[in-house]
Protein backbone atom coordinates (compact mmCIF):
# COMPACT_ATOMS: atom_id res chain seq x y z
CA UNK A 1 0.00 0.00 0.00
CA UNK A 2 1.41 3.41 -0.94
CA UNK A 3 2.06 6.16 1.61
CA UNK A 4 -0.56 8.37 -0.09
CA UNK A 5 -3.22 5.68 0.20
CA UNK A 6 -2.37 5.14 3.87
CA UNK A 7 -2.71 8.86 4.57
CA UNK A 8 -5.99 9.07 2.63
CA UNK A 9 -7.50 6.25 4.68
CA UNK A 10 -6.34 7.79 7.94
CA UNK A 11 -7.68 11.22 6.98
CA UNK A 12 -11.07 9.73 6.11
CA UNK A 13 -11.24 7.99 9.49
CA UNK A 14 -10.24 11.12 11.40
CA UNK A 15 -12.83 13.22 9.56
CA UNK A 16 -15.48 10.66 10.42
CA UNK A 17 -14.50 10.71 14.09
CA UNK A 18 -14.63 14.50 14.09
CA UNK A 19 -18.32 14.59 13.08
CA UNK A 20 -20.41 15.54 16.16
CA UNK A 21 -22.57 12.77 17.58
CA UNK A 22 -25.66 14.92 17.01
CA UNK A 23 -25.19 14.45 13.27
CA UNK A 24 -26.31 10.87 13.67
CA UNK A 25 -29.89 12.00 14.34
CA UNK A 26 -29.86 15.11 12.18
CA UNK A 27 -29.68 13.47 8.75
CA UNK A 28 -32.20 15.24 6.51
CA UNK A 29 -34.93 13.21 4.82
CA UNK A 30 -36.27 16.08 2.70
CA UNK A 31 -34.78 14.48 -0.43
CA UNK A 32 -34.93 10.90 0.82
CA UNK A 33 -38.31 9.37 -0.13
CA UNK A 34 -37.05 5.86 0.60
CA UNK A 35 -36.15 6.74 4.17
CA UNK A 36 -32.44 5.93 3.72
CA UNK A 37 -31.38 8.84 5.93
CA UNK A 38 -32.55 7.40 9.26
CA UNK A 39 -31.17 4.00 8.34
CA UNK A 40 -27.80 5.55 7.58
CA UNK A 41 -27.88 7.38 10.90
CA UNK A 42 -28.37 4.06 12.69
CA UNK A 43 -25.40 2.52 10.84
CA UNK A 44 -23.21 5.52 11.67
CA UNK A 45 -24.21 5.27 15.30
CA UNK A 46 -23.28 1.60 15.40
CA UNK A 47 -19.89 2.32 13.78
CA UNK A 48 -19.21 5.11 16.28
CA UNK A 49 -20.00 2.77 19.16
CA UNK A 50 -17.65 0.13 17.77
CA UNK A 51 -14.84 2.64 17.20
CA UNK A 52 -15.26 4.04 20.71
CA UNK A 53 -14.54 0.55 22.07
CA UNK A 54 -11.11 0.41 20.37
CA UNK A 55 -8.02 1.16 22.51
CA UNK A 56 -6.55 4.67 22.28
CA UNK A 57 -3.19 3.39 21.05
CA UNK A 58 -4.92 2.08 17.95
CA UNK A 59 -5.86 5.61 16.94
CA UNK A 60 -2.42 6.92 17.95
CA UNK A 61 -0.87 4.47 15.50
CA UNK A 62 -3.22 5.66 12.75
CA UNK A 63 -2.07 9.26 13.16
CA UNK A 64 1.66 8.49 13.11
CA UNK A 65 3.60 9.28 9.95
CA UNK A 66 4.10 6.11 7.88
CA UNK A 67 7.68 4.85 7.99
CA UNK A 68 9.69 3.50 5.07
CA UNK A 69 11.92 0.87 6.67
CA UNK A 70 13.83 -1.69 4.68
CA UNK A 71 13.73 -5.40 5.34
CA UNK A 72 16.84 -7.05 6.76
CA UNK A 73 17.02 -10.77 7.45
CA UNK A 74 13.23 -11.04 7.36
CA UNK A 75 12.76 -8.22 9.90
CA UNK A 76 11.97 -4.55 9.58
CA UNK A 77 14.83 -2.29 10.62
CA UNK A 78 15.03 1.46 11.03
CA UNK A 79 16.30 3.19 7.85
CA UNK A 80 19.19 4.74 9.79
CA UNK A 81 20.72 1.46 10.98
CA UNK A 82 24.52 1.53 10.90
CA UNK A 83 26.12 -1.61 9.54
CA UNK A 84 29.22 -2.18 11.68
CA UNK A 85 30.90 -5.07 13.42
CA UNK A 86 28.61 -4.92 16.44
CA UNK A 87 25.49 -4.89 14.26
CA UNK A 88 26.74 -7.80 12.14
CA UNK A 89 27.56 -9.86 15.22
CA UNK A 90 23.94 -9.59 16.33
CA UNK A 91 22.57 -10.88 13.01
CA UNK A 92 21.76 -14.49 12.19
CA UNK A 93 23.68 -16.32 9.49
CA UNK A 94 22.72 -14.99 6.08
CA UNK A 95 21.46 -17.11 3.22
CA UNK A 96 20.11 -16.37 -0.22
CA UNK A 97 19.81 -17.27 -3.87
CA UNK A 98 22.38 -17.26 -6.66
CA UNK A 99 22.57 -13.46 -6.69
CA UNK A 100 23.37 -13.46 -2.99
CA UNK A 101 26.08 -16.06 -3.54
CA UNK A 102 27.67 -13.95 -6.29
CA UNK A 103 27.78 -10.87 -4.06
CA UNK A 104 29.07 -12.80 -1.05
CA UNK A 105 31.86 -14.35 -3.12
CA UNK A 106 32.84 -11.01 -4.64
CA UNK A 107 33.03 -9.39 -1.20
CA UNK A 108 35.07 -12.30 0.13
CA UNK A 109 37.73 -12.12 -2.56
CA UNK A 110 37.73 -8.35 -3.06
CA UNK A 111 37.30 -7.06 0.48
CA UNK A 112 37.36 -9.71 3.22
CA UNK A 113 40.41 -8.04 4.81
CA UNK A 114 38.74 -4.64 4.84
CA UNK A 115 36.82 -3.08 7.74
CA UNK A 116 33.06 -3.54 7.56
CA UNK A 117 32.70 -0.09 5.97
CA UNK A 118 35.08 -1.17 3.22
CA UNK A 119 33.07 -4.32 2.56
CA UNK A 120 29.85 -2.31 2.44
CA UNK A 121 31.51 0.13 0.04
CA UNK A 122 32.49 -2.62 -2.41
CA UNK A 123 28.96 -4.03 -2.20
CA UNK A 124 27.65 -0.55 -3.01
CA UNK A 125 29.75 -0.41 -6.17
CA UNK A 126 28.39 -3.74 -7.37
CA UNK A 127 24.78 -2.77 -6.70
CA UNK A 128 25.32 0.69 -8.19
CA UNK A 129 26.46 -1.07 -11.35
CA UNK A 130 23.37 -3.27 -11.36
CA UNK A 131 21.28 -0.07 -11.34
CA UNK A 132 23.35 1.54 -14.11
CA UNK A 133 22.22 0.78 -17.71
CA UNK A 134 25.89 0.66 -18.77
CA UNK A 135 26.36 -2.59 -16.82
CA UNK A 136 24.54 -5.93 -16.58
CA UNK A 137 21.30 -5.75 -14.60
CA UNK A 138 22.02 -8.61 -12.19
CA UNK A 139 24.62 -9.05 -9.47
CA UNK A 140 26.05 -12.18 -11.07
CA UNK A 141 26.17 -10.42 -14.43
CA UNK A 142 28.15 -7.53 -12.94
CA UNK A 143 30.55 -9.75 -10.99
CA UNK A 144 31.27 -12.02 -13.97
CA UNK A 145 31.48 -9.29 -16.61
CA UNK A 146 34.59 -9.32 -18.78
CA UNK A 147 36.47 -6.41 -20.32
CA UNK A 148 39.39 -5.85 -22.64
CA UNK A 149 41.85 -6.76 -19.89
CA UNK A 150 40.06 -9.86 -18.67
CA UNK A 151 37.45 -9.49 -15.92
CA UNK A 152 35.95 -6.48 -14.18
CA UNK A 153 36.65 -8.27 -10.89
CA UNK A 154 40.02 -9.92 -11.27
CA UNK A 155 39.45 -12.79 -8.81
CA UNK A 156 36.86 -14.28 -11.14
CA UNK A 157 39.34 -15.09 -13.91
CA UNK A 158 42.73 -15.15 -12.19
CA UNK A 159 43.01 -18.92 -12.62
CA UNK A 160 42.86 -19.61 -8.89
CA UNK A 161 40.26 -21.67 -7.07
CA UNK A 162 37.36 -19.65 -5.71
CA UNK A 163 36.99 -21.73 -2.56
CA UNK A 164 36.19 -19.57 0.46
CA UNK A 165 38.17 -21.12 3.32
CA UNK A 166 37.98 -18.43 6.02
CA UNK A 167 34.61 -19.29 7.54
CA UNK A 168 34.50 -16.26 9.83
CA UNK A 169 35.06 -13.98 6.85
CA UNK A 170 32.46 -15.88 4.83
CA UNK A 171 29.91 -15.30 7.58
CA UNK A 172 30.73 -11.59 7.85
CA UNK A 173 30.63 -10.77 4.15
CA UNK A 174 27.49 -12.86 3.81
CA UNK A 175 25.70 -10.66 6.32
CA UNK A 176 26.93 -7.55 4.53
CA UNK A 177 25.70 -8.94 1.22
CA UNK A 178 22.31 -9.80 2.69
CA UNK A 179 21.89 -6.35 4.22
CA UNK A 180 22.71 -4.52 1.00
CA UNK A 181 20.50 -6.77 -1.12
CA UNK A 182 17.66 -6.26 1.35
CA UNK A 183 17.83 -2.51 0.86
CA UNK A 184 20.32 -1.03 3.31
CA UNK A 185 21.13 2.55 2.23
CA UNK A 186 24.06 2.88 -0.16
CA UNK A 187 25.45 6.02 1.43
CA UNK A 188 29.22 5.52 1.71
CA UNK A 189 30.56 5.88 -1.83
CA UNK A 190 28.50 8.66 -3.39
CA UNK A 191 27.19 6.49 -6.21
CA UNK A 192 30.58 5.03 -7.14
CA UNK A 193 30.73 2.37 -9.84
CA UNK A 194 34.51 1.86 -9.85
CA UNK A 195 37.26 1.32 -7.29
CA UNK A 196 40.89 0.32 -7.11
CA UNK A 197 43.45 -0.43 -4.41
CA UNK A 198 45.55 2.59 -3.45
CA UNK A 199 48.81 0.90 -4.46
CA UNK A 200 47.83 0.81 -8.14
CA UNK A 201 47.25 3.82 -10.39
CA UNK A 202 45.11 2.75 -13.34
CA UNK A 203 44.88 5.23 -16.18
CA UNK A 204 41.08 5.05 -16.29
CA UNK A 205 40.88 6.87 -12.96
CA UNK A 206 41.67 10.13 -14.75
CA UNK A 207 38.36 9.94 -16.58
CA UNK A 208 36.25 9.58 -13.44
CA UNK A 209 35.31 11.58 -10.38
CA UNK A 210 36.90 10.42 -7.13
CA UNK A 211 34.25 10.11 -4.41
CA UNK A 212 35.99 8.69 -1.35
CA UNK A 213 38.75 6.54 0.13
CA UNK A 214 37.70 3.69 2.44
CA UNK A 215 40.28 1.24 3.72
CA UNK A 216 42.68 0.35 0.91
CA UNK A 217 40.24 1.26 -1.86
CA UNK A 218 39.61 4.51 -3.70
CA UNK A 219 36.15 4.93 -5.22
CA UNK A 220 35.04 6.70 -8.38
CA UNK A 221 31.90 7.52 -10.32
CA UNK A 222 31.23 8.74 -13.80
CA UNK A 223 31.50 12.55 -13.95
CA UNK A 224 28.30 14.52 -14.24
CA UNK A 225 28.20 16.08 -17.69
CA UNK A 226 26.30 19.29 -18.27
CA UNK A 227 24.88 20.36 -21.60
CA UNK A 228 26.92 22.85 -23.62
CA UNK A 229 25.10 25.35 -25.82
Amino acid sequence: MSVMVQWAERLALLLFLAVPAAAETAVSTSNDPAGVGPALAVVLGQERTALAALPEQHFAALTEEPQQPFSLFGRREAPGVIIDGQWLAAQPEATGDAQFECLRQALYFEARGEPVSGQVAVAEVILNRVADPAFPNTICGVVKQSNGRGCQFSYYCDGRTDTMRDLAAVSRVGKVARALIDGAPRALTGGATFFHAFWVRPSWRLDFERTTQIGVHTFYRKPVRTAVN
